[in-house]
């Protein structure tokens, strides 16, 4: 097969859908990746041996009043306040692009596998005759809280209006759970999620209309991790939902900057480091930067912290440790390492001295460091992730950090507290022993590819199909 992929302009979805398309393309399909010129030169790196089956179309973004010039990802943006800006860039360029490619194409691709930003991809698709597939990059629980394609535009029977009403799990879910959000998450949530933006439409329509018009919704997860809300979501969609496995990347061999941590990770004891990051969407407050900073001393545990600058303080460089408090390097020296600029996060995860993660609980994050059985404390700080620490929560995969429910602030010593939990008490040998077995289902390449190839082979029947 020939299939168009459509990754959403944020490094924590065109890095997964580029290492999906790699396992694509390993079973023989050729894949026509679609991307931004810069975001090709700093994330996507086809090996030779799969360069003649995937290509990468660069697609220039137009100018849009309010974004920033030379801004092609999320990461780029000074303020998550211009995210709608660089939707409505996207949505303008892609769009244009994707339908060009679909009509001058010969043979025309089979399939267009989209992310859940190019709701159009679907219409543009099908008015070309080509079947779309939404693949999310999101857990099954996540998606499941949100319920139907009605719910996510707030009408049908569990219609949510309000924040307060995302505080509780829906009537829907026939099983216990805690996955819902906390006041201060739904609050936050709410309008960039529910409501239109100036791209247009909300984030909850995006996925409604990606949803609606696909063939097939491909999950991020797998049926041993989280069967419940997998076939919670095929009732809620009344379509085929299908796990594509979790394709965490390879540990990188490139540590280009990092060889003195490498050497350090290598004089600690097997398990006894805490990993710390935080993702590249997440843009930490000098308050928040300054209690991780005490709550990792306060801990007494060796530490990797990949440290950015607090959005309140960022210098000129933008690799200063303004924020951090006062004398923190100086008391730290030799138990804690901050790592500044690009981090070869999969490769810290895979060292044998690491045996925590301390993360937001970004989807990517939680499959990297349970691909690599690392056991996670988590502190959810955006989007979705929340629901994704509360079903961690649930299948007693890691520990959450206590927060005050009101405004959602965390002390020194609930992060060193939750740290300990894990790495030091009684209970830590209990979640160390399940995270290495579910290491065997995140991490095992090839229990992953099987996934990847039980998708395809429903795409491959679908095409068939219609064609006779």
């Amino acid at each position: 097969m020939h299939v168009v992929m459509l990754p959403w302009l944020a490094f924590g979805h065109i890095l997964p859908f580029a290492e999906f398309a790699k396992r694509v393309a390993r079973q023989g399909h050729r894949v026509t990746f679609l991307s931004t010129p810069n975001n090709t030169r700093r994330l996507i790196d086809i090996p030779p041996a799969l360069a003649g089956l995937i290509r990468v179309v660069d697609i220039p973004l137009p100018r849009v009043d309010r974004l920033p010039e030379h801004a092609e990802a999320t990461i780029d943006l000074p303020s998550d306040d211009l995210r709608p800006y660089l939707r409505r860039a996207y949505d303008a360029a892609f769009q244009d692009e994707l339908s060009r490619l679909l009509q001058d194409e010969d043979p025309r691709p089979d399939w267009v596998i989209a992310d859940y930003a190019s709701y159009w991809a679907p219409a543009v698709a099908a008015s070309h005759a080509v079947p779309c597939a939404f693949l999310s990059l999101f857990g099954a629980a996540a998606l499941g809280f949100f319920g139907t394609t009605e719910e996510l535009v707030g009408l049908g029977e569990h219609a949510r209006t309000e924040p307060a009403q995302f505080t509780v799990v829906p009537e829907y879910v026939p099983f216990p759970t805690t996955v819902a959000f906390r006041g201060y998450e739904a609050r936050e949530l709410f309008e960039p999620g529910m409501l239109p933006d100036d791209s247009g439409v909300s984030e909850g329509y995006r996925f409604a209309k990606s949803i609606e018009g696909c063939k097939f919704v491909g999950i991020r997860s797998s049926a041993e991790f989280e069967p419940e809300w997998l076939q919670l979501l095929g009732e809620l969609y009344q379509k085929q939902v299908i796990p594509v496995g979790f394709f965490p990347p390879p540990p990188q061999q490139d540590v280009a900057g990092h060889e003195a941590t490498m050497r350090w990770l290598d004089s600690q004891a097997p398990n006894s480091v805490v990993y710390a990051a935080f993702g590249s969407e997440v843009k930490l407050k000098s308050a928040q930067l300054q209690r991780i900073a005490l709550g990792l001393e306060a801990s007494g545990l060796p530490f990797i912290w990949a440290f950015r600058p607090p959005t309140d303080a960022i210098t000129a460089n933008g690799n200063s440790t303004d924020g951090l408090p006062e004398g923190f390097e100086e008391r730290l020296a030799g138990r804690g390492v901050l790592c500044q600029g690009w981090v070869p996060q999969v490769r810290f995860l895979s060292h044998a001295s690491v045996g925590g993660f301390l993360t937001h609980a970004g989807w990517n994050s939680v499959t990297e460091g349970l691909a690599q059985g690392v056991r996670l404390v988590l502190l959810p700080l955006m989007f979705e992730q929340g629901l994704n620490a509360r079903n961690l929560v649930d299948k007693k995969i890691g520990v959450e950090v206590a927060r005050d429910e009101q405004d959602g602030s965390f002390a020194p010593g609930d992060i060193a507290a939750a740290l300990r939990k894990v790495m030091v008490e009684d209970e830590g040998e209990e979640f160390g022993a399940k995270v290495k077995e579910l290491a065997k289902v995140f991490g095992d390449d090839e229990v992953n590819d099987q996934c990847v190839r039980d998708f395809l082979s429903h795409l491959s029947e679908y095409s068939r199909k219609s064609e006779r």
